[in-house]
């Protein structure tokens, strides 16, 4: 009896501990260095974010966070790698809203999916598109613009960053819900946009703010509205795409990601700890700096907002038979 009695103790032994095993495995994370995947090359605004992301994660939890870029495919391979990962949770993907886009526009060459092959952990940034028009076009305002830009016979030259670009995109949905008669004219990247905007090669482009307010300042370009749903600090005088067009939204949001399976509880950690960092003045500074808010959700609300960005693309690149460079 003795033996016997001792056995299922022990057996209960090895039960508790299994049961607490789960909790403190997650508790422990991260046990060794985390990779941060940047899908984009070194020292762009995702690339730097992704780095003052990584120094607040270390010093909060006393492990090594590296940043790895991995470019390419408009930011598809670090994505899929990070999807293809052990669902561990030590490959983060720090991305953009070019996921999705893209997740349209390179519909039937992706390997992967990633709405379901990746975990939404927090939305970090949010950095507003302006709509800006050169001085010679004759429009004020918002409203007086797009009156402008729908007169019969009327056909306005738009400057973007190339197709399937947020630039390029802000342009379709002027058309697309505000009924716009414009001719898009794609530029190699946001500075060629921006020289053909200020020389008059075009009547108006969608910037982000950071490329547009030194010439704002200058009076080189008009700034008229932003494409944020709400309004921007960097330009707290203008008004939003959406209040005239509801669906007129895009930004240049930034995110983190795991692999799908991934422990809600590391999951939970890590949106703990970005939420902490975003508090941080030199991040904080940064973001305000590249013309952009500091966010910040739950995993649900940027699963949520991120169904709806795919969705809202679609439409649009449909509608516009927008097609990859």
């Amino acid at each position: 009896m003795k033996r016997l009695h001792m056995g299922l103790a022990g057996i209960a032994s090895a039960l508790a501990l299994s049961v607490a095993s789960g909790p403190v495995w997650a508790q422990a994370y991260p046990a060794k260095p985390v990779r941060i995947i940047v899908p984009f090359g070194a020292g762009g605004g995702t690339d730097i974010q992704g780095r003052l992301l990584a120094q607040k994660f270390q010093t909060s939890m006393g492990q090594n966070f590296l940043v790895e870029n991995r470019a390419g495919a408009s930011g598809l391979i670090g994505a899929e790698f990070v999807a293809r990962a052990p669902a561990d949770g030590y490959n983060i993907l720090f991305t953009t809203a070019s996921l999705a886009v893209n997740v349209q526009l390179y519909a039937k060459r992706l390997k992967f999916d990633p709405v379901n092959d990746l975990e939404p952990v927090s939305w970090v940034s949010s950095v507003p598109l302006v709509l800006t028009l050169h001085p010679s076009v004759p429009a004020k305002n918002l409203k007086e613009f797009v009156t402008l830009a729908k007169k019969p016979g009327g056909n306005m030259i738009a400057a973007h960053n190339g197709a399937g670009t947020t630039s390029h995109l802000s342009v379709e949905m002027l058309k697309l819900f505000g009924g716009a008669k414009v001719t898009p004219v794609p530029y190699k990247g946001g500075g060629p946009a921006m020289v053909a905007q200020i020389s008059g090669e075009s009547d108006f482009t969608f910037a982000t703010a950071l490329a547009v307010q030194p010439f704002t300042k200058t009076g080189k370009v008009r700034p008229i509205a932003v494409t944020t749903a709400k309004k921007s600090s960097a330009f707290p005088d203008l008004p939003t795409m959406t209040s005239m067009f509801p669906e007129f939204e895009a930004d240049n949001w930034y995110a983190m990601f795991l692999a799908k399976g991934t422990s809600k509880d590391i999951i939970a950690k890590v949106n703990a700890e970005i939420i902490k960092a975003l508090k941080a003045p030199d991040l904080n500074d940064f973001i305000r700096k590249e013309g952009g808010e500091p966010v910040g959700s739950t995993p649900e609300e940027l699963a949520a907002y991120f169904k709806r960005e795919n969705a809202k693309y679609a439409k649009v690149i449909k509608a516009a038979n927008v097609i990859a460079d």
